[in-house]
């Protein structure tokens, strides 16, 4: 990635000096909070039980922990956390979980605005044994996100898709889609350490970057999405993918056929599948406690409204997440990408975030970014920019009965721009979500 300026970068660590003093002072409250939180079996911690893992099922696509499984194909560590609510019916294993989030937005400065809106994410599965050890499974998730508004919510320094067909979204977060899977996976198991897999999705997720943010541990308890989504997951919802991927014991390699264009305003539709574009991920989870991939994908004119530009994509990224307690546990995310465009510099983006449960009922989380975009000049596509965010936030989550909870909580942002920029946004600009969750897992 190019250097930023050096006004920009001595910004950027002043600001992250302060915010570490109050990263340390939210902590030391946290930890005086109360801890008697009762805990469903399906919650239970790895360091507490160290053979839980290999206790918790087959997952999808090989003979290895459930919980290894994110978002479309992906991989997390196997000992992020496994919710949800669980039955059987006949030979079938069910699951369900669902989040909503109530948000109220306010982005400071000419460019911010504020907006309330809900969010969320309602998923279902459905999976069963064939067999000596073949897996069939099928997903469905849904998003509250349209009725938010073809706009989506304020967030600077964001940019990606269109509200109208004509003008890109610029500075805010555009709604996804009604649907945001529906895939059908079929594995078939060699021996206890090789098989192999199919993957169909309309929607589905290509196999390219680490599980979607909203699936990423170290992230799901934000309700503000990544200024780098576009670089690192932006593709979560295709319509139109069809994986292929071998599994030997920690390591995983797949390519995916999907259609490029990333989805257009219609939110509550099922767009035609064409699988013009690939990608191939090669992911390893060396150990219980870490998932790395790598990622390229070529993808082919992935924006409505320069139809005739292609892109590739790289991605790298490496998630740890380790329980320290029962029902206590920290997860970061490290992660860089590019995007490349013919005739056009490489922009690159870095991302960084990191989940703390202190207690059962709190949870800090904090996120920092930088990334090189021309879409927030005054004419798309030059000059290149270097900006970034650091965002802090806290959670805290009362269980007024099994399976259900209910939180509240705050994220503070502030933005860092170029003296380019300086004029138009009124300097770095802060932000604040205040938000309440309700959980059903």
């Amino acid at each position: 990635m190019n250097r930023m300026t050096p006004r920009l970068s001595e910004r950027l660590l002043a600001r992250a000096s302060a915010r570490c003093s109050l990263v340390a002072a939210v902590v030391s409250l946290m930890a005086l909070a109360p801890a008697a939180w009762a805990q469903a079996p399906e919650h239970a911690d790895h360091e507490e039980n160290p053979d839980q893992a290999s206790d918790m099922g087959t997952g999808i696509f090989g003979d290895y922990p459930t919980s290894r499984d994110a978002s479309g194909t992906s991989w997390q560590p196997d000992a992020s956390e496994h919710g949800g609510l669980h039955a059987m019916k006949a030979e079938w294993m069910l699951m369900g979980h669902a989040l909503v989030n109530g948000v109220y937005d306010w982005q400071e400065g000419p460019r911010g605005a504020e907006k309330a809106f809900a969010s969320g994410m309602g998923m279902g599965m459905a999976r069963r044994e064939i067999g000596d050890g073949d897996v069939l499974a099928f997903r469905a998730m849904l998003s509250p996100d349209p009725f938010m508004g073809k706009r989506g919510y304020p967030l600077l320094l964001a940019a990606g898709e269109t509200a109208d067909g004509v003008t890109p979204l610029v500075d805010r977060q555009h709604p996804h889609d009604f649907f945001m899977e529906l895939s059908g996976a079929y594995s078939h198991r060699f021996s206890e350490r090789d098989s192999a897999f199919l993957y169909f999705g309309l929607p589905g997720e290509p196999a390219f970057g680490p599980p979607a943010f909203m699936h990423r541990q170290s992230a799901l308890d934000s309700p503000e999405a990544p200024i780098t989504h576009h670089w690192f997951d932006g593709a979560h919802i295709t319509f139109g993918v069809l994986t292929a991927g071998w599994v030997h014991d920690r390591i995983k390699l797949e390519v995916s056929g999907f259609r490029g264009r990333e989805p257009d305003q219609h939110r509550y539709d099922i767009e035609s599948p064409k699988l013009d574009s690939i990608a191939v991920r090669a992911s390893w989870n060396p150990g219980e406690h870490l998932a790395l991939q790598a990622s390229w994908a070529n993808i082919e004119s992935p924006e409505q409204l320069e139809p005739d530009e292609d892109e590739q994509r790289w991605s790298l990224s490496g998630a740890y997440t380790r329980p320290f307690a029962r029902q206590r546990w920290w997860s970061l995310t490290l992660g860089a990408a590019r995007k490349d465009r013919s005739g056009a510099k490489s922009l690159d983006a870095a991302l960084a975030e990191i989940a703390i449960r202190a207690t059962p009922r709190w949870t800090v989380f904090a996120r920092g970014e930088a990334l090189e975009t021309g879409e927030l000049g005054p004419t798309p596509g030059a000059p290149i920019e270097d900006v970034g965010k650091i965002s802090l936030g806290a959670l805290h989550d009362f269980t007024p009965r099994e399976h259900l909870r209910l939180g509240i909580g705050l994220v503070y942002a502030r933005d860092f721009v170029p003296g380019s920029l300086e004029g138009s946004y009124g300097g770095d600009p802060q932000a604040v979500m205040a938000f309440v969750r309700l959980a059903v897992d």
